[in-house]
This record gives structure tokens, C-alpha cells and sequence, in this order.
């Protein structure tokens, strides 16, 4: 396979694991399912696109079409993982309270909606730095 492909799911894979090691700090407990989560610090699609861009920009030129299009992609990913989806874990917040309250004092089981599906912009930011970092030290091998 080849860097475009390799060096982006490495940067998402180093950002899975670092989700996985924070949650294992900070609750004391290992949580295999962070593996597949969304959400968290650090964004792994950010990381994953930034890398990506940053693999295009250092082989194809930042001139390139094709790194305009990855920047564009990459400005895309952050915006909804910031925008979008954080607002769509805010409101999932909300409805979750709502049926705490409401619905299971009276004994109704309602499904609770995940509520970690977004990002904060410091998420997003080290994702991203993660992303750059990563392609450039696996771009020098």
C-alpha cells in the first residue's frame, strides 16, 4: 500500500490508541470500545485527514489540485466534527436528561443517545497536529 493510504491510518490509529490510554488514566479502566468510539481527545478523523493532506502537500505540492482538494476535505471533516456533530452530542445531552428525569421515574425504559459523537476545538486542533506530525515523521523514513 502506499503512503497516501498507510501514513493517514496510521495517524488514526495512533489517535484511537491515545483516546484509549486517556480513558485508561483518567477512569482507571480499559474501555476496548474506545477502539471504535467517536469523539474524545484527540479527533482521529481530523488526525486522519490532516495526515492525508499533509502526504499529498509534501509529495504532490501544495500548488497541486489534489491538495486542494484534500484541504478542502480536511476543512470540511473539522467543521463538522467541531460544528455539526458536537451540537448533535449536545442536544443527544439534553434528551438524555429529559428522559432521566422524566421517563424513568415512571418506570418507562427509554434508550439513552450517545452523547460523545463530537468534538471540542482543542480536539480538533491536536488531532490535527497529531495528523501533520505523524506524516512528516513517516514521510522521512
Amino acid at each position: 500500500m502506499s503512503a497516501y493510504i498507510l501514513i493517514p491510518l496510521a495517524a488514526w490509529a495512533l489517535a484511537q490508541l491515545i483516546k484509549l490510554l486517556i480513558d485508561w488514566v483518567t477512569r482507571r479502566r480499559l474501555d476496548l470500545s474506545r477502539l471504535a468510539a467517536m469523539g474524545g481527545m484527540p479527533s482521529s478523523h481530523t488526525a486522519l485527514v490532516a495526515s492525508l493532506t499533509t502526504v499529498v502537500g509534501t509529495k504532490q505540492g501544495v500548488q497541486s489540485p489534489l491538495f486542494a482538494i484534500c484541504a478542502i476535505f480536511s476543512a470540511v471533516v473539522m467543521y463538522d466534527a467541531t460544528g455539526i456533530r458536537r451540537a448533535a452530542g449536545q442536544q443527544a445531552q439534553v434528551l438524555n436528561r429529559i428522559l432521566d428525569d422524566v421517563f424513568h421515574r415512571h418506570g418507562i425504559r427509554e434508550e439513552r443517545l450517545r452523547e460523545l459523537i463530537g468534538h471540542t476545538p482543542v480536539e480538533v486542533l491536536v488531532g490535527g497536529i497529531l495528523g501533520v506530525v505523524v506524516a512528516i515523521l513517516l514521510l522521512k523514513r
